[in-house]
C-alpha cells in the first residue's frame, strides 16, 4: 500500500458528525460573508477606499491605485458587496460549493495581502489585535480550503440535486 493512498488509510466514508461539524462551519462561514455584504450594501457611507488606501506590505502600491479611481472604486465595492453576498448564501445553502469556496479563498487572500497582521503594520481600521502572521482572514481562507476537499453541499446542500447520481456517498452508513 503506498503511504499517499489516502483512500486505503482513511476509508471512502464520513461519519454523520463528521459531515454535520464541516456543514456547519459551512454555514456559519457563509452566514459571515453574507452578514459582511449586507452590512456594506445597506451602509451608504460604505466605501473600500479607507481599507484599501492602508494598505502595506509588497502589493500597497496596487490597493492605492484602486483607490485613487472613483471609477475603478465603485467597480471594486460593488465586486466587494456582491461577492461577498453571493459567496455568503452560495455556502449557506450549499450551492457550487466549490466555487464559493475559491472564490471566497482569493477575497480573503487579498483582504490579507491588503492588511496583513505582522508586527510593525498599525493600521486605523478596527482590528481584533495584533495576530503577528496568523488572523481571521487567514483562518477562515484555510477553513474554506478545507471545506472544499470534503464537498458537504452534495450531502447536505443543493448541490445535492445536481450530483447524487455522479458520485459515490461520503456518509458511512
Amino acid at each position: 500500500m503506498s503511504p499517499l493512498n489516502h483512500e486505503k488509510i482513511y476509508g471512502n466514508y464520513l461519519r454523520p458528525g463528521q459531515i454535520y461539524l464541516l456543514t456547519l462551519l459551512r454555514i456559519l462561514i457563509g452566514w459571515h460573508f453574507l452578514y459582511e455584504g449586507l452590512a456594506k450594501l445597506f451602509n451608504p457611507y460604505w466605501t473600500s477606499a479607507d481599507f484599501l488606501l492602508q494598505s502595506k506590505w509588497i502589493f500597497s502600491s496596487l490597493f492605492k491605485a484602486l483607490a485613487a479611481s472613483p471609477t475603478i472604486l465603485k467597480i471594486v465595492d460593488w465586486l466587494n458587496i456582491w461577492g461577498l453576498i453571493l459567496i455568503g448564501l452560495a455556502l449557506m445553502f450549499g450551492f457550487a460549493e466549490k466555487v464559493a469556496c475559491w472564490t471566497g479563498a482569493i477575497f480573503l487572500f487579498l483582504y490579507y495581502l491588503a492588511t496583513p497582521p505582522f508586527s510593525g503594520y498599525s493600521y486605523s481600521i478596527p482590528q481584533e489585535g495584533s495576530y503577528v502572521i496568523v488572523n481571521k482572514n487567514l483562518i477562515e481562507l484555510v477553513a474554506l480550503l478545507v471545506l472544499n476537499v470534503f464537498h458537504t453541499s452534495r450531502v447536505y446542500g443543493l448541490d445535492y440535486f445536481f450530483f447524487r447520481k455522479k458520485q459515490a456517498p461520503l456518509i458511512q452508513k
